[in-house]
């Protein structure tokens, strides 16, 4: 998939990197900051981005009433670009979307926005596992009960 970025913010000192998705469609999950979040610099740690992400999938899981029985799985992949810095008191959003379902994994896409303003772009893999931790198949009505958080291909 191509994708374009959204442009640079005034003020940006480099661009986003964040995909021009269709993020109206995408799940969102408010991240309350604490203290404990900040690094010496007075910044949020960057690996609190890691774990806003984790309960972002745990809430879209459960929003999109995903039972464990159907959510078995273990994450296999995780890449975050880092955009802008994310500073106590703002207001942080998680927003998800589901960009392929395999036949044992799905990928997931996200953007972490502070005060409405994208910091942060993710992509995870997850795979599905079976009891000894081997790769299992998808069940049937995973793909439809995602549905409504997929990647759309852009129209032009």
């Amino acid at each position: 998939m191509t994708v374009s970025t959204d442009a640079v913010p005034a003020g940006a000192a480099s661009p986003t990197r964040i995909p021009a998705l269709n993020w109206g469609d995408a799940h969102r999950t408010t991240i309350q900051l604490r203290y404990g979040d900040l690094d010496a610099m007075g910044h949020v740690n960057n690996a609190r981005y890691a774990e806003f992400l984790e309960v972002a999938r745990m809430d879209l899981s459960r929003a999109l009433e995903v039972r464990d029985a159907d959510d078995r799985s273990v994450l296999a992949r995780l890449e975050l670009d880092y955009v802008r810095d994310i500073r106590l008191g703002q207001e942080v959003v998680i927003e998800t979307l589901i960009e392929r379902v395999g036949r044992t994994s799905w990928t997931g896409v996200a953007r972490i926005l502070a005060d409405g303003v994208p910091c942060a772009f993710a992509r995870s893999v997850q795979v599905r596992v079976d009891d000894q931790g081997l790769p299992a198949v998808i069940p049937p009505g995973f793909a439809e009960r995602i549905a409504p958080v997929l990647v759309r291909a852009a129209t032009l």
